[in-house]
């Protein structure tokens, strides 16, 4: 309940600034500067929004607790305007290796602080510090390990020149934060906590893997393409690659989680969670095309077309309003099979204007992705199927059915010579066990 409202704030923070940033070629001191006072404002100014709007926010879901702890939270709005230059500096200069670092020890301390708070009876509010913690971590090595300071100055052409094109992402970013928090909203209201429980926890596992490949490759893959933006050719190839690569990963993912849903659920949070387990199964459906939303959308950022990026976002969040409703009316499943078709909608969208620009259609695309959803659909059909078969505690069955899992991608991949398996391969090879052996 309380991410709903952090959600909402931190498109406003950033105001299409970082993206703007990043394609910008030959950013200046007074650029980064201009961008650093801005999201700073905005932050304190939208936590004190919340800060007063904290009484009406527990009001509105009858949770008195949301009351202090959307304010304690909220703090994290401030922490994370103060490092978005740090952070966004690090992305144009393609430095993941620096963020993976910071984000590992950020995880890994207030990851510990919480469990251990959690064991000495703490409850939520061990998730709490665990999230003000991390984004507090986060900051502090971002400013320790990237030398730039702001220096004194706001250009007001500056700002102009990077909000023309940040405002449309701004705008997209709220929508697209209204989409993928409404469902909390009309399901932490229309039904219990319990059911909000289940859906969260469905989605929650979900999103491990389609989030954060949809993250990793959304942020790699843009500042790289950005800089052969004016060569159509080598970035329709480049392109192509990526897509492919990354949804044989996706498609593998989250076919494969659809698959193993119910051992891992029993296994990882216990019995008393199965009813998410179909929620999970049905979601996994609808993670699987974010990855391919990303990295269209991304085109259109690298091609400058910000303006169709905003309009293309209100028709698609414009046709979440019947699926909403049907949730209202029939229940949450009818509210993911409708979130299904809504992907499917959004993908043609996004491929057929992404692909425009650079003479790669929707078609061609379908016809390059489709070997690996057939491999991950062959792979994951058997994996479940072992499931149903093989009478086991969930532990043991999980595991079997990993291997399994993993032994047919591997296999079906060397069998049929899948050019996307081959590339990831030599992307591994090339960049990781060349450098182990020397």
């Amino acid at each position: 309940m309380i991410t709903i409202f952090i959600a909402f704030a931190v498109p406003f923070v950033d105001s299409g600034f970082g993206s703007a940033l990043i394609r910008k070629q030959n950013c200046t001191q007074e650029d980064y500067s201009t961008v650093f006072y801005f999201n700073l404002i905005i932050g304190i100014l939208f936590y004190f929004l919340l800060f007063f709007s904290a009484e009406e926010i527990s009001k509105f879901f009858n949770e008195p607790l949301l009351k202090p702890m959307v304010r304690v939270v909220g703090m994290c709005i401030i922490i994370n305007a103060f490092s978005l230059i740090q952070s966004t500096r690090l992305t144009k200069q393609i430095n993941f290796k620096l963020q993976t670092k910071i984000s590992i020890i950020s995880v890994v301390v207030a990851g510990g602080v919480a469990i251990a708070m959690a064991y000495a009876g703490y409850g939520v509010w061990s998730l709490i510090v665990r999230t003000i913690l991390s984004y507090l971590i986060t900051s502090a090595f971002l400013w320790h390990w990237n030398k730039w300071k702001p220096s004194l100055t706001f250009s007001v052409s500056s700002f102009k020149e990077l909000f023309s094109f940040g405002s449309k992402l701004l705008a997209s970013g709220l929508i697209n934060t209204i989409y993928r928090n409404i469902y909390y909203l009309v399901i932490g209201k229309y039904f219990t906590a319990v059911e909000l429980g289940y859906y969260t926890r469905a989605e929650l596992f979900q999103s491990l893997p389609s989030s954060n490949l949809q993250g990793i490759i959304g942020r790699v893959s843009y500042p790289i393409l950005t800089t052969i933006q004016e060569d159509i050719p080598r970035l329709r190839e480049a392109y192509k690659k990526i897509i492919r690569g990354t949804m044989l990963i996706a498609f593998v993912l989250m076919l494969g989680m659809a698959a193993i849903a119910r051992p891992m659920v029993l296994t990882l949070i216990g019995k008393k969670w199965e009813p998410s387990i179909i929620y999970l199964q049905m979601l996994c459906f609808v993670g699987m095309f974010y990855p391919l939303h990303v990295l269209n959308l991304n085109m259109l950022q690298v091609q400058g077309r910000s303006d169709l990026f905003l309009r293309l976002e209100i028709i698609k969040k414009a046709l979440t309003v019947p699926v909403i409703i049907i949730g209202v009316i029939w229940g949450i499943k009818a509210m993911i099979l409708g979130m299904m078709l809504l992907a499917l909608i959004s993908y043609y969208l996004n491929s057929y204007w992404s692909g425009h620009f650079i003479g790669y259609s929707f078609l061609e695309q379908i016809k390059d992705i489709l070997p690996s959803f057939l491999l991950a659909l062959v792979m994951s059909s058997i994996v479940f199927a072992e499931g149903l078969l093989i009478a086991l505690p969930p532990l043991p069955l999980l595991i079997i059915q990993l291997i399994t899992g993993a032994l047919l991608t591997f296999g079906l991949c060397e069998i049929f010579h899948l050019k996307d398996y081959i590339y990831i391969k030599s992307i591994i090879n090339d960049n990781f066990l060349k450098s182990d052996r020397s």
